[in-house]
Parts: structure tokens; C-alpha cells; sequence
């Protein structure tokens, strides 16, 4: 069984940190890995910086620049994980946008993260159907979970149709808006989260977007199995750097 099928169906709520590799400085990637799972989290989202990240906020779009800068490139991060199983075992998935993967060959892509120990990708941009039609035995031969994202103005059409093409989580947006942009939960997202948890999907949902300590974890987990922190964390990063993984990871689910 892949390893995010493994925590899935653990107990308790997950929680799920992303980072950009190659941020704050190029060589730091595995030590944040690492020192991720020693402080509890439960699976970690690899951030492949693109020159154009459209979806994302400007905490991670600077943390994009400045690790394009230090020299990461899809080659450069395979480099870097090619021994990572050695020291780390929970879920480790890349997420980018599909134009480096299509670059790299969408094969050789998925090839290579089966080696090196990826447990699956989230590219955001990367269509359902254009997946379905192309990509997905590709994906599916090496082992991969393929995570699709939905958000509140996604029909309940679409969101079953993601739901059969899924065989991991489905990356719940908790609004319509790029990372970073919000600060707690309203009643349109409540109402949404609690929409989702009544449809009965059978991949369970982490909600990402909006979470960034113990409170926001809590309420967006109340409906989901579990939450995603991103740009909170690289702010954290930028502040403390490296140093301080331990103290933001631990007031999380504290």
C-alpha cells in the first residue's frame, strides 16, 4: 500500500506542511524533511519552484524566486532525495505546476520519483481530463497518487467526477483565492467544509489554504482528515530559518 493510503487510514487528524525546496537556501531541502517528521507531521508536500506560479500567494511565489535563484531545478531536487528513504518514511509528495514535469518527460518524471521513494504529485494545473485521456496509467504504473484540488465553486458533478478519478485524498481548497490570502475560517467556508464531509466521498479531504496555527488546524479539520500549512510555515522559515521547524510544527496540533 503507498504511504499516503497508509496515513490516510490512520487515526487521528494528519497533518501536511509544505515547503519550497531549495528555500531558504538551496542545500537546505532534506535537513526541513527531516527535522518535519522528527517534530511530528505527518506528510510533507515538496514545493518544485516555477518562474510562474499563478495559484500561489506572494509568500510562496518569493520563496519560488529566491530558490530558482539558489539553483533548484527538477534535477537538482531528484539529486537531493535520491537518499531520502534512508532517514525518513512518512508520505512525501511533490507538488508544482505540470510545465517542469512536462519538461522533464512525464515518464522519466514519474520514473524517477518512484525511485528515489515520492509517494505522489499534486500539479495543479494539470486538467482531469487531460489526465485521465494521457497521464493516468503513466502516474498510476509507478505507484503514484495523483491529488486533485476542488474549491467552493466546484459543482458536486465535478467533485464525484474527481472522486472516481482519485485513489488517494482530495486536496480541498478552502476558498477561491491564491495561498496566503486568508486568516481564519468564515461561515461560507464552514458551510462548505460541512457540504463536502455530507457528500460521503470515498477519498478523504485535507483542507489547505487559510490554516496557519492550532486554531485554523482545528477548525479545518473538524470535516476533513486533515490540513495543509504553507505559506505560514515559509514565513516562519524566512523569520527563523531552519532552527525553529520544531517549535512551529509542535504548536500546531498542541
Amino acid at each position: 500500500m503507498n504511504r499516503i493510503n497508509e496515513k490516510l487510514n490512520s487515526q487521528g487528524k494528519l497533518l501536511s506542511i509544505y515547503f519550497t525546496a531549495g528555500y531558504p537556501a538551496l542545500n537546505d531541502t532534506v535537513k526541513i524533511i527531516q527535522d518535519l517528521e522528527k517534530n511530528g507531521v505527518d506528510m510533507i508536500e515538496i514545493g518544485l519552484p516555477f518562474s510562474d506560479p499563478l495559484a500561489d500567494g506572494p509568500t510562496i511565489q518569493d520563496s519560488s524566486t529566491a530558490a530558482l535563484k539558489n539553483g533548484m531545478t527538477t534535477e537538482k531536487l531528484f539529486e537531493q532525495l535520491k537518499d531520502i528513504r534512508k532517514s525518513v518514511s512518512i508520505p512525501l509528495i511533490v507538488m508544482g505546476y505540470f510545465n517542469p514535469m512536462l519538461q522533464y518527460g512525464v515518464e522519466a518524471f514519474c520514473k524517477k520519483c518512484h525511485e528515489i521513494g515520492i509517494d505522489g504529485i499534486i500539479m495543479p494545473d494539470l486538467p482531469l481530463d487531460v489526465y485521465e485521456d494521457n497521464y493516468k496509467a503513466t502516474i498510476e504504473k509507478y505507484g503514484l497518487v495523483n491529488v486533485f484540488l476542488i474549491t467552493p465553486q466546484t459543482s458536486d458533478e465535478r467533485i464525484r467526477q474527481i472522486d472516481t478519478a482519485s485513489n488517494g485524498f482530495i486536496y480541498m481548497v478552502s476558498s477561491a483565492s491564491v495561498t496566503g490570502s486568508k486568516s481564519g475560517f468564515g461561515n461560507v467556508q464552514t458551510k462548505y467544509f460541512e457540504r463536502i464531509a455530507h457528500m460521503n466521498l470515498k477519498n478523504p479531504q485535507i483542507v489547505g489554504f487559510g490554516i496557519k496555527d492550532s486554531e485554523t488546524f482545528q477548525q479545518a479539520t473538524k470535516n476533513a482528515k486533515g490540513a495543509i500549512i504553507g505559506s505560514a510555515f515559509i514565513k516562519h522559515l524566512t523569520t527563523n530559518g531552519v532552527a525553529g521547524i520544531g517549535s512551529f510544527a509542535k504548536s500546531i496540533k498542541s
